[in-house]
């Protein structure tokens, strides 16, 4: 809307849904916001984050302004970079999607080795395990086939253990 619609100078209103005839309140969930953004004077800039950011930003407020209105509220940043890509020629959105993909990629390499170090590690930690408590149950001198049956070793692996007389 390009004019005012409700006769108050707030760029900001609020309503609830009410009974007429008793004021009863349906649901306090439930909320109207209109925003009228020839209200918002464009002049000031809001010393913090908050719905006027995102109102100016709507707004088109000049590019100028666009630093002060990050600092104030750091997730607008995402909102003006797509809003900056989809300004972009043809060429230069198929080189910022290129670099996107290339980003992607990379965090998913990251991400898939890092889970395979975390999970070769465990199998290497477990195997170390196994062999100390196998030593454990040997020097107390109890039968390799036991041994064996409670660390998870062959029996092979269990005699290599046994120190050398």
């Amino acid at each position: 809307m390009n004019y005012s619609f409700i006769p108050n100078e707030r760029y900001h209103n609020v309503f609830h849904l009410r009974e007429d005839h008793t004021g009863l309140e349906l649901s306090n969930d439930i909320e109207v916001h209109f925003m009228e953004l020839t209200k918002l004077d464009d002049q000031a800039m809001p010393l913090e984050g908050g719905l006027v950011n995102w109102l100016l930003f709507l707004k088109g407020t000049d590019k100028s302004s666009w630093e002060v209105l990050k600092m104030n509220e750091p997730t607008l940043k995402k909102a003006m970079d797509t809003l900056e890509f989809l300004s972009q020629d043809r060429e230069a959105r198929r080189l910022y999607e290129e670099r996107q993909k290339y980003l992607h990629d990379e965090a998913s390499m990251i991400e898939w080795a890092t889970e395979k170090g975390m999970s070769e590690g465990l199998v290497k930690g477990e195997r170390k395990k196994a062999i100390e408590i196998a030593k454990n149950m040997l020097s107390l001198g109890l039968d390799v086939g036991i041994v064996a049956k409670a660390s998870g070793l062959s029996e092979a692996e269990i005699e290599s253990l046994r120190p050398i007389q």
